[in-house]
């Protein structure tokens, strides 16, 4: 039976599918129970409902009876397995099997144990797991089997499985195919033409039968280019993958030689021992049924000198090894910074064969990123600047830097990435930037060719950071850690500095610990991607964090919130999509610079950090343009799109805005086939004698009385036409001052534009409030710009608190544009259709309630409706009837 994705189960903060089954990871000092098996079970309620129950039980009962005389307990199983029968060597591989499992444990506990990773970054309800896949050249096809190798790392987040590849010995791929357990091909992946190793990809929307053939071992994927070479390898989890911070692909010297491997290998935390697990494919030719043990040797190489070399059988059924090199010396390690190491792995015997690999850094889609803020420096503050860094990881151990800092209260003295503090407030330093810090620019660009060993593990595991220094601040003005951002698959470009978010851009400058950093692209469909994240905001905050894209630049800084655009999927620290539905004038402050990401908390709704953005454009507005033009002018083609208003006999495109028939005095606009139209609102008047132009719909200034007795200035010629403003598209006379209109948001009443004469331009700018001197000032109305301070005579008759977005009890009830108080009633009035006068309304406590009027259940044949009336009624009779009730 199949059951939507959304149903699911949760356990140890994960969460499972329902048929899922798993082993519990109880943490340390527990670890995985191997022993005890979970099933995300469907449950269904009385009344049908369907969801899931976690139910765990004991399996090694269920172990079947062995009568082998040495049984190998395989890593990761519960109940132990004859090898082959009773094999000579079986004790050997029992060893085998035994430091393995030894390894991956060890490797376990030393990642359980860093008090540095948390979930925060986790948005609720979401779970990560990562998989790997080793794709070798099929020795089965028609083809000449390719010699290339590729290593795939996966990551699946709800249902998004993004993934990182790197190849050796082929040509860039073309096409990537994700096979499902039938090897019918589930997705198809058309690489992008390029010239990097390095191919970052998303599958989105997996359903879920095949989530389940992934999280179960079932899945492969298989990789082509245009010459038909061809390499595929099974989709499987490692316990490896968390603590791999170096990395090597295995290939051989051979012609179409169908084999290779990975290996993932990392540093002790605190000795220099190197851990290393193999992964192999095609090195082991045996075609038997049954598993046979086969010698290998590994090497450790440098410029073709044997540095070190273990020897040791592994099973050809399961080819994966683990060991350890203890005490790699200096020499040792400066050339594993350097990547000059390399890993041979040969399978001698009969059929001797070889591959081998240079080890590296960790490589992957993931972005190497801080994010600098004053609340999280080593003494916590709240300055309001902000720091931003990126940076790249090479295959020699360079490590380029792009650092910048804003909004500081004085100047930076030093700028050093630096080790987690031993002791309170006692900094250590690894390496001093500040020399490459330009003041002029604040920004400091260049590269650190001296990594260590410990130092890039360190780096890859998220455990160093980057701290900023200024003269006030000596310790430290701006800290962050520097973490590895996870690829999503958007379109952002990542290898540029993104735009810097802080308070102190804010209007008017917010001093604020939080700060953050945003890349932000347009597509060539003018579709806006973008990822936000944010340091410095406590627990609190992060759970009311909203992101919203403000382009309005034209009419100044706004800050009622309706002017703003809301951008989706904040989760945490992380705020990730893609915004589709852009306005050409949007698209235009985008590419002039003109528009600004903003994130506010509930301690700052109007703004916490800001940025300004600009981005280049790859999609043309001229053609948006022109698409607009068309859909306008042709209603034929305005009929077929979905989002286009129809309203007094005529269709609007979406987006659009017009003056109604019915009252020269409303604006209207479009917005996904509705139509919203709002009065004009008009500013008020400071001068005592106004007059109404005919065909006008705010009164002006009666400049004649007013300036009766003043000396007439000398006369400026005034544009003969007037100004048109954009929002309404309407010409304004000069002199004239009006609140603007700029859809899709209507009416603003928190600015005021005004008519130059002399120049035909537009002027707006932001209301200033007066300053009141009551302790309490209200909002009369929530659309209302500034507060006043409240009427004595306003008592019982009023709310308990005049400000109607602060009372408390009795709450205020809102249905369309008017306000109500506690257990008022209403007929609801309904545009287009007037006041709905068989249908009731009232106000419960802050809860809207309507039902229709009841009606009596009728009995008759001839039941007739008269005008004016709510309820059908029998014709020429009386009839019985009972009473029956209908909610609307």
């Amino acid at each position: 039976e199949y059951y939507p994705y959304f149903l699911r189960c949760s356990f140890g903060g994960r969460f499972y599918s329902l048929e899922d089954k798993w082993h519990p990871d109880l943490g340390e000092p527990f670890g995985i129970m191997h022993c005890v098996q979970c099933h995300c079970e469907p449950q269904k309620s009385r009344r049908g409902k369907v969801s899931g129950k976690v139910n765990c039980k004991n399996i090694k009962q269920d172990c079947p009876a062995l009568d082998c005389d040495n049984p190998v307990q395989l890593a990761g199983h519960c109940c132990k397995t004859c090898l082959q029968g009773n094999h000579p060597l079986s004790s050997n591989a029992a060893l085998s099997f035994c430091r393995f499992q030894a390894i991956l444990e060890e490797l376990h506990k030393s990642y359980n144990d860093r008090s540095y990773l948390s979930s925060e970054d986790v948005g609720p309800g979401e779970s990560r797991t990562d998989f790997v896949a080793v794709l070798t050249g099929l020795k089965d096809s028609w083809l000449p089997s390719s010699s290339g190798v590729a290593r795939v790392r996966f990551t699946l987040t709800r249902s998004s499985l993004t993934f990182s590849i790197t190849y050796q010995r082929m040509g860039r791929p073309t096409k990537i195919a994700f096979l499902d357990s039938d090897g019918t091909p589930a997705f198809e992946y058309r690489v992008p033409k390029g010239d990097s190793d390095m191919i970052c990809g998303v599958w989105k929307n997996v359903a879920e039968p095949l989530l389940r053939q992934l999280q179960s071992e079932q899945m492969h994927i298989s990789m082509s280019t245009g010459q038909r070479d061809e390499v595929e390898g099974r989709i499987i989890k490692h316990r490896a993958l968390f603590a791999e911070t170096f990395s090597s692909i295995l290939t051989s010297e051979e012609e179409n030689s169908a084999m290779g491997g990975i290996a993932m290998l990392t540093l002790s935390d605190t000795e220099n021992n190197l851990h290393f697990i193999l992964i192999l494919q095609g090195l082991i030719q045996h075609r038997d049924r049954d598993p046979i043990l086969v010698p290998i040797r590994v090497q450790l190489l440098y410029r073709q000198h044997i540095l070190r070399e273990i020897r040791a059988n592994i099973t050809s059924h399961d080819p994966d090894f683990a060991e350890v090199l203890t005490d790699l010396n200096s020499r040792e390690l400066f050339w594993l910074s350097r990547g000059q190491l390399e890993i041979a792995v040969a399978a001698e015997g009969q059929d001797p064969r070889q591959i081998s690999g240079f080890i590296t850094g960790r490589k992957s889609c993931d972005t190497i990123q801080s994010v600098m803020s004053s609340s999280d420096a080593l003494i916590p503050g709240k300055t309001g600047g902000v720091g931003s860094a990126i940076f790249n990881l090479h295959d020699n151990g360079t490590l380029q830097y792009q650092v910048q800092v804003a909004g500081l209260t004085n100047d930076v003295v030093s700028l050093t990435i630096e080790l987690k503090p031993r002791r309170r407030n006692k900094r250590s330093v690894l390496y001093d930037l500040t020399p490459e810090f330009s003041k002029a620019t604040g920004q400091a660009i260049g590269s650190w060719s001296r990594l260590e060993a410990r130092h890039i593990h360190m780096l890859l595991q998220n455990e160093l950071f980057i701290n900023v220094a200024t003269a006030h601040s000596q310790e430290g003005e701006l800290r962050g850690q520097i973490k590895a951002l996870p690829y999503s698959g958007l379109e952002a470009p990542r290898h540029e500095l993104p735009t810097p978010l802080a308070g102190h851009f804010v209007s008017p400058p917010v001093r604020t610990g939080a700060s953050g950093h945003a890349w932000v692209s347009v597509d060539r469909h003018c579709h806006l991607h973008y990822e936000i994240l944010v340091a410095g905001l406590s627990q609190t905050d992060d759970l009311t964090v909203n992101a919203r894209l403000h382009g309005l630049a034209e009419i100044g800084e706004l800050d009622d919130s309706t002017h703003m655009r809301l951008l989706t999927g904040f989760y945490g620290s992380k705020a990730q999509g893609v915004l589709k539905d852009i306005s050409v004038e949007l698209l235009k402050h985008l590419d002039q610079g003109t528009a600004f990401i903003q994130v506010s908390t509930k301690l700052n709704p109007r703004g916490e950090i800001r940025g300004r953005v600009c981005t280049t454009l790859v999609c043309s507005i001229s053609e948006e343009e022109e698409l607009e033009d068309f859909l306008s002018k042709d209603p034929e083609e305005l009929k077929k799109d979905p989002h286009t208003c129809f309203f007094e006999n005529q269709y609007y495109p979406h987006g659009s805005s017009w003056t109604p028939n019915y009252d020269k005095c409303f604006s209207c606009i479009c917005q996904k086939r509705t139509v919203i139209c709002d009065p004009v609102i008009c500013p008020a008047l400071t001068c005592s004698r106004t007059i109404k132009p005919e065909g006008k719909c705010c009164p002006i200034c009666d400049e004649r009385k007013e300036l009766k007795d003043v000396k007439a200035p000398e006369r400026v010629d005034e544009h003969p036409e007037g100004c048109y403003f954009e929002g309404d598209q309407k010409m304004h006379a000069p002199g004239t001052t009006w609140h603007p209109f700029v859809p899709p948001f209507g009416y603003i009443k928190c600015a005021v534009c005004s008519c130059k004469g002399s120049t035909g331009e537009v002027h707006c700018e932001k209301v200033t409030c007066p300053m009141l001197t009551c302790s309490h000032p209200v909002r009369r109305h929530p659309t209302d710009c500034c507060k006043v301070c409240p009427q004595e005579e306003r008592t019982t008759a009023a709310l308990e608190h005049s400000d109607m977005m602060q009372a408390d009890s009795p709450r205020y009830c809102k249905f369309g544009k008017n306000y109500y108080h506690n257990s008022d009633s209403w007929h609801p009035w309904v545009p287009l259709f007037g006041e709905m006068k068989c249908i009731n309304c009232w106000c419960d406590h802050g809860v809207t309630k309507c039902q229709r009027k009841q009606c009596p259940l009728l009995t008759c044949s001839n039941i007739t409706r008269t005008e004016g009336s709510c309820c059908p009624e029998c014709l020429g009779n009386v009839q019985k009837s009972s009473w029956t009730f209908k909610c609307w």
